[in-house]
């Protein structure tokens, strides 16, 4: 005979691999039989919270479909955020969480579904006899809507025996969508027409293009019309030819990059959202621009946009391309006749700024030179996020994780480097964070040294407060005393669970992750720079968010 446990965790694990989270009552049975009867790899995490952005940044890495598992309660409670970022974030996940007993909540037992629906997630709760189609049920809805997704088993069910485990099927998950019928084929015509007759294309990329698989076509698609390129800052790294491309569209792009962008007269968008930030809040393209939007959303989702194709981004592509061929299109030769690398360059800083501490434009171009070229970029939330965004290239899309952003939440850093750790176990994981996220996410420092070991890399950018209040707040007058933050000794707290730490205060402070990168991978340990730097420079984004907020 095989437990209700034991029936979730076997359906769970022919299409889950990883499983992350932290053992309490609620699921200490789902635990014992991940353990003992499947192949997953379980990996503990130290806060609950930590638990779902490991899953998280595990799928972003192209590490598929993973799982976290809590506790009910207070375990539950403690991942309200991080299901939030990935419900905002439309990333599919499966959270296994105990639940109330059947015959009624316990003084420490809350609404958990009503709970998990305010932030966008749906709840399935396992029966006694239906534990394995429940579970192929939240396995098909996270899939099939890009969400996460509850998987509730309550207290008393959780270890009856309830007969051998059934043979699931596939999950059912809904195909690409392609652009067929009358409608949709005549906007594909007026599309191709468009980039025919474009004298400055532009096309630019989102996540979702990534997601459908969408790099190659759009690379023929770019070559075969001569457009500049761009994407989102999720999806940077996704045209395969990145000499005609500039880069991250919106406020981490570079200044000469964006005005090129703007002199585009047709842009086409493919599975991009087109926010408030990638579009420069509302300057992104010339008012005269004719925008174009492919995604799977049921409407634009910008007031610029003026034609509109519901379809898959690959699909859309590959259906643009063979139009222009039969209109005998020519390349409008634009991309190759601008200097597009001179455009794509950043200022370089000063090195040190005028209080003494690291100006981290300098000290961001810096890292960027040691940093191993094979390397997975997990960043948390905060003022630094441009830092990496705008001087650390990555080579695809799955290598520039950004944990928090959609929800606008901090302190999800250092657990996302377990997810990716273990999506891609022979790169090296480097997180950005800030001392206020990294703070807030403390608990699993521990985490990050333990799972990525010598691959393993975090770049605190400890300002001594939180940076965004200051950029926003402070230049106001606010009172300044609830914004800063009593400077952070992150070498020391390092080093004390394992990892080598190291204070950086000058440029040439950054030797030591010179030596580091050159050690063999299982002789060195996890590294910590904790960045001393200045918090009078100013994000270019951060300019525009008080421009707007003014």
């Amino acid at each position: 005979m095989a437990t209700v446990s034991a029936h979730v965790a076997a359906t769970l694990t022919r299409h889950i691999s990883q499983v992350f989270g932290v053992m309490g009552n609620g699921n200490a049975h789902f635990l014992n039989e991940l353990e003992r009867t499947t192949d997953a790899v379980y990996t503990a995490v130290r806060h609950e919270a930590g638990a779902v952005v490991a899953a998280d940044a595990c799928y972003r890495a192209g590490g598929g479909l993973a799982a976290a598992t809590t506790t009910y309660g207070a375990g539950f409670t403690n991942t309200l955020t991080s299901l939030a970022e990935a419900a905002q974030a439309r990333v599919p996940l499966i959270l296994v969480t105990g639940e109330a007993p059947r015959w009624g909540r316990r003084p420490w037992d809350v609404d958990q579904l009503a709970l998990a629906s305010g932030v966008g997630v749906r709840t399935f709760t396992v029966g006694r006899t239906d534990s394995a189609a429940t579970t192929m049920l939240a396995i098909e809805h996270a899939l099939s809507y890009s969400l996460p997704a509850v998987l509730a088993i309550p207290y008393d069910v959780a270890g009856l025996d309830v007969g051998d485990i059934p043979q699931p099927p596939d999950p059912m998950v809904p195909p690409p969508v392609p652009p067929t019928g009358d409608l949709a084929a005549g906007k594909v015509a007026q599309i191709a027409r468009a980039l025919a007759e474009a004298e400055r294309p532009v096309l630019l990329a989102g996540r979702g293009a990534w997601l459908a698989g969408a790099a190659e076509d759009l690379g023929a698609l770019a070559a075969a019309t001569g457009a500049v390129t761009a994407s989102t800052a999720l999806a940077r790294g996704i045209f395969p030819e990145q000499e005609y491309d500039v880069g991250v569209a919106g406020g981490f792009g570079a200044d000469g990059a964006m005005e090129l962008v703007h002199q585009a007269d047709v842009a086409v968008v493919f599975g991009a959202s087109l926010n408030q930030f990638t579009m420069r809040f509302g300057e992104l393209f010339s008012p005269s621009a004719r925008v174009i939007q492919i995604d799977l959303s049921n409407v634009a989702t910008h007031p610029q946009v003026g034609d509109y194709l519901h379809a898959d981004a690959a699909l859309a592509a590959r259906a643009i391309l063979q139009e222009l061929t039969a209109l005998g299109a020519e390349s409008s030769g634009w991309r190759e006749s601008v200097d597009i690398a001179a455009l794509r360059e950043y200022d370089v800083g000063t090195g040190q700024a005028s209080d003494g501490r690291l100006d981290p434009r300098s000290t961001a171009r810096r890292i960027a030179e040691l940093l191993p070229e094979d390397r997975v970029v997990v960043s948390d939330g905060g003022h630094f996020i441009a830092w990496a965004n705008m001087y650390w290239p990555v080579a695809a899309p799955d290598r520039m994780l950004m944990i928090g952003t959609a929800y606008q939440a901090i302190g999800q850093g250092f657990p996302s480097v377990a997810g990716a750790a273990r999506a891609k176990p022979d790169s090296t994981v480097v997180l950005t964070t800030g001392d206020g996220g990294g703070l807030m996410a403390l608990a699993d420092l521990e985490t990050a040294v333990r799972v990525a070991g010598g691959r393993g890399l975090a770049v605190v950018w400890n300002d001594r407060a939180y940076g965004a209040e200051i950029h926003l707040y402070g230049r106001k007058g606010f009172a300044r005393e609830p914004m800063l933050i009593d400077e952070v000794d992150f070498a020391g707290l390092a080093r004390a669970v394992g990892a080598e730490g190291v204070v950086v205060r000058t440029l040439d402070d950054l030797a030591a992750l010179a030596v580091w990168t050159q050690r063999p991978v299982a002789d060195r340990p996890f590294l910590l720079l904790d960045l001393r730097i200045s918090g009078e420079v100013m994000a270019p984004y951060q300019r525009e968010v008080i421009r707007v907020n003014a």
